[in-house]
């Protein structure tokens, strides 16, 4: 099982699942949450509405996760997660680790292989990258190695700077010198 780091677009990512930064609507937003509603088509709105109209009238909340298909992404499935919003006063460590944990756990109950991440609320949502790097590393590989059975083999966090991938790398320097940061 491996967690690596990449500089890059996560629509693009050839993974079984890509994770949404998403906010709790579900509708779209700006951000990653754009990119990839952009990119899915608009067949992921769709699903996201029926979602809301169905399972979900209150939106999901902060630290939650819940799957589409990947509709026009390379990925098979789309995991939503709503992360905390430090401008809300959502400073809580926990929320932002459940964020990874609950994506990963919906993979996995998908029979997901490979998982890409984007920094979730170290963008809009005001956490410092640094942060929210060390929470969602160490969330990764606590998950991963509860985890040994599970089909989720890779975490890849694909991340939107270069100042945002030094974070994560320090981070996954400081959880495990075994994984290795892709390029």
């Amino acid at each position: 099982m491996a967690i690596e780091t990449v500089l890059g677009d996560i629509t693009q990512q050839d993974v079984d699942v890509v994770v949404n930064a998403a906010n709790s609507s579900l509708l779209g937003g700006a951000g990653v949450d754009g990119a990839i509603h952009r990119a899915a088509g608009p067949r992921l709105l769709s699903a996201c509405r029926e979602l809301r109209a169905t399972t979900l009238p209150a939106g999901l909340p902060v630290g939650q996760a819940v799957a589409t298909p990947g509709f026009d992404l390379p990925a098979r499935w789309v995991v939503h997660t709503v992360g905390p919003n430090r401008y809300r006063g959502e400073t809580d460590p926990g929320l932002l680790a459940s964020c990874v944990t609950s994506s990963l756990d919906v993979a996995a109950g998908l029979g997901a292989a490979s998982v890409a991440l984007p920094a979730v609320s170290a963008g809009a949502y005001g956490w410092d990258a640094a942060e929210a790097a060390e929470v969602a590393v160490g969330a990764a590989r606590g998950w991963l190695d509860g985890h040994a059975g599970s089909s989720v083999r890779t975490v890849r966090f694909v991340l939107f700077s270069p100042p945002v991938l030094a974070a994560f790398d320090a981070a996954l320097a400081a959880h495990g010198a075994t994984d290795r940061a892709a390029r």
